[in-house]
């Protein structure tokens, strides 16, 4: 089932807007326009492919504002999406969020990020990545760099 094109259009257009707000250094704005955009989508929410990168982006501006908890419900909603348990970027966020929060379950969600996508998850534009690979290299659950 697909979104109406006049809806998908203005759902993507704040999508866009939020990825400029986050990109300028904005994350209370980035995340208030996901909201926005993510409000948009009919009932049930979680049912549309949207759903699960609106949630993520959620997911991710609550990181950078260090409001892990609210990141962590975000991206929880996220994984409950139909493309959520697909996404190797909300595995990674998750377990980047839950690392900050000193859960010990943070290992598994990076090496679920792993297993989807392997080292180029950890090589974003994200200074953090090399470090959360490295978790995984010493605890011996992916193999070290050559």
């Amino acid at each position: 089932m697909e979104l109406p094109d006049e809806l998908y259009e203005r759902i993507e257009a704040l999508s866009v807007q939020g990825n400029d707000l986050l990109d300028s250094g904005d994350p209370a704005g980035a995340r208030d326009v996901w909201r926005e955009a993510y409000a948009l989508l009919p009932a049930p929410r979680n049912d549309w492919e949207a759903a699960a990168w609106l949630l993520a982006s959620i997911g991710e501006a609550c990181y950078q504002l260090d409001d892990y908890m609210a990141a962590k419900d975000a991206l929880m909603d996220a994984l409950n999406t139909q493309d959520g348990l697909s996404n190797p970027f909300v595995y990674y966020m998750m377990g980047k969020v839950l690392r900050k929060l000193d859960d010990e379950q943070a290992i598994q969600y990076l090496l679920r990020a792993y297993m989807l996508d392997g080292d180029e998850i950890f090589d974003s534009d994200d200074e953090e990545g090399p470090e959360c690979l490295r978790i995984l290299q010493d605890e011996g659950l992916v193999p070290p760099d050559e």
